[in-house]
């Protein structure tokens, strides 16, 4: 049996992701930052029939509890095949260039890039020893350069500069972290679940939280001969070739 790891799983897109992979036959190790409310969660998913599924004390922004996650698992299986960077904040609303404070930023890129940063270099070890290991990092269209150049476009979203500028920093970290592995059998990606109805949106958007799972889940379960290195909003642009980082 394959294993995952998701971060952030106890809500929204990661639980929803959970789910899906523990459908697809992965046993799957929910990331939460309270073990209570991990073991409650899984025993949700028990009551539902997925019982394949396990709790781990995990807060990306802590580096002994990624340590100490890691460590756990570790203790478990020797492999790890999927990794999915789910877990992310969006700060507080009103953000501004000029305005917010340094230490405003720190605590988004905290949890966006660097809680990613943590977590994927505290378990390379046990990807490495998988056949076909896979790390999809949730990202955002609101992250993407190209589009937030266009100063005019009514059509973009609200602009939240910490959130944005941390997403497309997290999007970056993605391209340099597939190509120092451009020579292994790993996928890396980026995948925007879409603007998706969850706590996270105040239950707005056009996405359920089942439609955002599955494109995510899409790039964990991808082939060798599927992509890596590459960003992807399937809400906003149903062509890979024409998504813009």
């Amino acid at each position: 049996m394959k294993v995952a790891l998701v971060t952030g799983a106890t809500r929204g897109i990661g639980l929803d992701v959970t789910k899906q992979l523990a459908r697809n036959g992965f046993y799957v190790y929910l990331g939460s930052r309270s073990l209570d409310r991990g073991i409650a969660v899984v025993k949700e998913l028990n009551d539902l029939g997925i019982s394949n599924v396990e709790a781990v004390q995990l807060d990306v922004t802590d580096n002994q509890s990624v340590k100490s996650a890691r460590e756990v698992i570790g203790a478990k299986t020797p492999i790890l095949d999927v990794l999915i960077n789910n877990a992310g904040i969006s700060g507080e609303l009103a953000q501004s260039a000029l305005g917010s404070t340094i230490d405003q930023f720190k605590v988004v890129f905290d949890t966006n890039l660097w809680g990613v940063v943590r977590v994927t270099q505290a378990f390379f070890d046990l990807l490495n020893q998988s056949p076909e290991p896979r790390i999809v990092n949730v990202s955002t269209a609101m992250a993407s350069l190209q589009l937030a150049a266009d100063l005019g476009n009514s059509d973009y979203p609200n602009r939240y500069v910490i959130y944005q500028s941390s997403k497309a920093s997290l999007n970056m970290y993605t391209i340099n972290l597939a190509y120092e592995l451009r020579e292994t059998s790993f996928k890396v990606n980026a995948v925007c679940p879409g603007y998706t109805q969850t706590d996270f949106t105040g239950h707005q958007g056009t996405s359920t939280v089942e439609q955002a799972g599955e494109r995510i889940t899409k790039y964990a379960l991808i082939g060798q001969d599927g992509p890596t290195g590459k960003f992807f909003s399937e809400e906003y642009f149903p062509e890979p070739a024409t998504c813009p980082w």
